[in-house]
């Protein structure tokens, strides 16, 4: 199998997308061949398409923006569907991570990208949400399917046996394994550090408008 893997992240570096994507690489076999392109602007490229046409299988990995697909990758997307460079029967995959603790939080914008698959003339593979997403720059080094990402091991292991296989399967919906209220409690000391480096305080953050 000849994979493809977008990084819709508009972040050039540490963002929770490019982690996801790390760790899915390292659960590929051997045998399979892929490339990677970064879809970090509103602009399809010639290299783009030319990935696109290659590709057997195709992994889009993005953040989620206001429950749906990020402006930029979504422009990216209608140029693609476009271009006609999407060979027919190229399975998509999605991965949507969000700040959100729970994982079904992106299931509207894994629905959106199942449509965009169909409108392309590709098929549908599987989709995986994500939650916790703001912690997932932090535990990168922690081994796939240890500790905080146990789940998440467990479910990118599934979805990479399907991709590598061309194979469809439901949505499914991770977050990390920590516990609820330690992930906003650590949310928060962090909204707080960048507040006070930029002259702010907890009662700013707390004022409305």
């Amino acid at each position: 199998m000849k994979i493809l893997l977008i990084n819709g992240s508009p972040k050039t570096k540490q963002s929770a997308s490019a982690a996801l994507l790390d760790d899915c690489k390292a659960c590929f076999s051997r045998e399979t061949e892929w490339r990677e392109r970064h879809a970090a602007r509103p602009v399809f490229s010639p290299e783009d398409a030319a990935a696109l046409s290659w590709a057997d299988g195709v992994v889009f990995v993005f953040p989620l923006y206001v429950d749906g697909i990020p402006s930029h990758l979504l422009s990216w997307l209608r140029q693609a569907e476009r271009s006609g460079s999407i060979r027919p029967q190229t399975r998509i995959y999605g991965m949507v991570n969000s700040g959100f603790f729970e994982g079904e939080q992106n299931a509207l914008a894994l629905a959106m990208l199942k449509s965009w698959s169909r409108h392309a003339g590709a098929v549908w593979g599987q989709g995986l949400g994500i939650g916790g997403g703001g912690a997932l720059t932090a535990i990168a080094s922690v081994p796939l399917g240890k500790g905080p990402k146990r789940d998440l091991g467990r479910a990118l292991g599934d979805l990479v046996r399907h991709i590598e296989t061309g194979a469809s399967a439901e949505e499914r919906y991770v977050h990390v394994n920590f516990p609820r209220f330690l992930y906003i409690w650590s949310a928060q000391m962090g909204w707080r550090s960048q507040a006070k480096k930029n002259g702010l305080t907890r009662r700013d953050l707390d004022r409305r408008q």
